[in-house]
């Protein structure tokens, strides 16, 4: 099964090697017919400590690597391997 990748914004990074992440995405309301935005943040993984506040990052599904952090940042050297 593939695993599901997320696009969203950098909210927080003073945690060590990890960051969270908002993501936020759009859909009709089956009623009403009216445009809505759902967001739910994710904390990922971030090794380096490379991403700061209000960057737009990619994430990817992984193993569990603590309590909350079941995701991984996606890189463009980790998107090539």
């Amino acid at each position: 099964m593939p695993k599901r990748i997320l696009q969203g914004k950098v909210t927080s990074d003073k945690n060590e090697q990890t960051i969270t992440v908002l993501v936020e995405r759009r859909f009709k309301h089956p009623l009403l017919h009216k445009t809505v935005r759902s967001s739910k943040k994710y904390r990922a993984h971030d090794a380096d400590n490379q991403f700061k506040v209000g960057d737009t990052v990619r994430i990817i599904e992984c193993a569990p690597i603590s309590k909350t952090k079941r995701w991984t940042v996606l890189t463009d050297e980790t998107a090539q391997a």
